[in-house]
């Protein structure tokens, strides 16, 4: 029995078909019923389960956990970008440079982004701590009397999350710039050198132009994983002091596995979704627009 070439091209997707079909479930059937679950008030404590229609939608904007939430989520996410974006070219630079031990500083930079989110929150949870954290022993060291409660005060906890935000993905993000600015070739700069360009000049003319579009290609996954910061909120501050630094995922987490708020909680996820797909969009049409 021969096979012709017509039936053929039906086997790889054949063979291909449990896979697509157990994924597909697997992606769409949460997403649909966390669609249908945002139309619901769903109150496991309580037992009720009725439809609301767009009334959790609207009453979201009414909460002001969820506005207090929304607000920090903000300033967290392009605050902690611009140190990404900034601080993260600076280190690549560095670990771009010609020194001894370069290749032994590039292994160790990543040891932070490798440690898990929760161990670094309850460390940072320890370290500053106003009486035994190691934060304040060694400010303690210049001023003596030095008394200050970083996780208590919202400006300072606000900060302190951001701090160890940077400090774990910032190496992960500097490692992936440098990875851009290996493909520059040394010419260009030999180039740039023989005609009067200095240091400052090359970086502005050459170097920053040439790793533009990796930078803000990175800057798509780096955002989104802020957008869905929860782990570290979680183990360090569990978004205290008040809802001050709750972050938008901790705080759909603590609706649905915490107050047990199902219909709620999906509403909050469907807009976070909303959001993140309209982001991936417009960097998407961006990066487009640079390539044409």
């Amino acid at each position: 029995m021969t096979i012709s070439k017509k039936s053929m091209k039906w086997i790889p997707w054949i063979l291909i078909l449990p896979v697509i079909l157990i994924r597909g479930f697997t992606t769409l059937y949460p997403i649909g019923a966390t669609l249908k679950n945002s139309l619901f008030d769903i109150k496991v404590l309580s037992g009720v389960n009725e439809f609301v229609g767009l009334s959790n939608y609207i009453n979201v904007f009414k909460d002001t956990k969820i506005i207090s939430s929304i607000s920090f989520t903000v300033i967290f996410v392009v605050v902690s970008m611009v140190f990404h974006v900034v601080l993260g070219v600076a280190l690549a630079l560095i670990l771009n440079m010609k020194f001894k031990g370069r290749r032994f500083l590039r292994t160790i930079v990543l040891i932070p982004w490798a440690m898990p989110a929760v161990v670094i929150g309850m460390a940072a949870k320890w370290g500053f701590n106003n009486d035994y954290g190691m934060i304040n022993d060694f400010i303690r060291r210049f001023v003596s009397d030095f008394q200050f409660n970083w996780l208590i005060n919202t400006g300072s906890a606000r900060a302190a999350v951001i701090a160890m935000d940077l400090w774990k993905d910032l190496p992960f993000f500097a490692i992936l710039v440098l990875s851009g600015l290996q493909f520059i070739s040394g010419d260009i700069y030999e180039a740039a050198k023989v005609d009067g360009a200095n240091g400052i000049q090359s970086f502005f003319r050459i170097t920053l132009p040439l790793i533009t579009r990796n930078v803000i290609t990175l800057c798509i996954p780096f955002t989104l994983w802020r957008l869905t910061t929860f782990d570290l909120v979680y183990a360090m501050t569990s978004g205290g002091p008040g809802e001050d630094t709750s972050l938008i995922a901790y705080r759909i987490t603590m609706e649905a596995f915490t107050n047990l708020n199902v219909g709620y909680a999906a509403t909050l996820a469907v807009m976070l979704f909303l959001v993140m797909a309209l982001f991936s969009w417009f960097n998407i049409k961006v990066m487009n627009r640079m390539s044409d």
